[in-house]
């Protein structure tokens, strides 16, 4: 009988999922982390779905009895959902809700143009306070993992939230989370290649929303959005005129549109400007085509490198 014992607690521990720690995710190229930092210790279980908005995503009851059974709920934080308050008094004690961008450097969320003429200083101010204004300067930027090193940071993160509800599997989270970071190190490293097809002076990441302020910061682009942060935010004439005004001064080659939003505005600029609009980014990581954060990178540098490197695709 004591054999039957132990060779039943022997299978137990063989067998993936049979006593995993169930994870809950409200983004999925997090449920994608917690797989790879995860292993067969964890069951993922995917409250925000690929295909779904999380702009304006909100749990329903059926969601809060999937995230009751769960250790932990894995959110992208930095604002982005904006009921986590609301949903930590639902949860109650039981699930620990981890932002994992809380712990991951921000940058503040800026629409840059380039000053245009010969204006006074005074000038100048009163238009940047005004910008300030209408297109929300300095706010957070959310979309924190366009960013390799974010991710990587992400990973430990994840490894570190594990082992802590989970203090058995520890060593394998940080494995988990060692060769996790390991491969975005190698993504980055493919991007930077295929990055430096574009000239430098073309590194100019025309989008109609500020998503992509992380991966500008890390492959050396400027980024130039048109709207806010969320996808409801409406372009002013002025913002138009000026993005409209830059694309001629500066020869930019192409604009690119978003996966999951209305390319109406980028529409009008490219009939005015004749500029090439480029295949739609994924902004939110959220596409059913690419939800991970190798699809999703490998798609987005794809879709850049083809719109604004020489025909020839030889680097400057």
């Amino acid at each position: 009988m004591k054999q039957l014992f132990l060779t039943f607690g022997f299978l137990a521990a063989a067998l993936p999922g049979l006593a995993a720690t169930k994870v809950a995710t409200l983004h999925p190229i997090l449920a994608d982390l917690a797989r790879q930092v995860g292993g067969a210790n964890v069951e993922v279980v995917e409250i925000l779905k690929p295909g779904a908005d999380i702009h304006h995503f909100e749990p329903a009851p059926k969601d809060l009895a999937e995230m009751r059974g769960t250790k932990l709920l894995l959110a992208s934080g930095k604002g982005l959902e904006s009921f986590l308050d609301k949903l930590r008094d639902s949860l109650g004690a039981d699930v620990k809700l981890v932002e994992v961008g809380a712990k991951i450097p921000s940058i503040p969320f800026e629409e840059h143009h380039h000053e245009h003429g010969d204006k006074e200083p005074a000038e100048k101010e009163k238009d940047h306070d005004h910008d300030e204004h209408d297109h929300h300067h300095g706010s957070e930027d959310p979309h924190w993992w366009h960013s390799a090193e974010n991710m990587k940071r992400a990973a430990r993160i994840v490894a570190d939230e594990l082992s802590a509800v989970d203090p058995a599997n520890a060593s394998a989270y940080a494995a988990g989370a060692k060769a996790a970071s390991k491969r975005f190190g190698e993504l980055k490293s493919w991007a930077q290649k295929e990055i430096a097809k574009i000239g430098k002076k073309d590194r100019l990441l025309v989008t109609a929303h500020g998503a992509f302020g992380y991966f500008c910061k890390e492959y050396g682009f400027e980024p130039i959005s048109l709207l806010g942060i969320g996808r409801s935010d409406d372009a002013s004439s002025k913002h138009v005129a000026e993005t409209i005004e830059e694309i001629r001064e500066h020869g930019i080659k192409a604009i690119f549109p978003e996966d999951q939003a209305n390319p109406k505005v980028l529409a009008e600029i490219a009939r005015s400007t004749g500029v090439k609009i480029g295949e739609p980014l994924i902004a939110d990581g959220t596409a059913k085509a690419a939800h991970t954060f190798e699809t999703m990178l490998a798609h987005n540098v794809r879709s850049i490198v083809a719109a604004l490197a020489p025909a020839a695709g030889a680097a400057k």
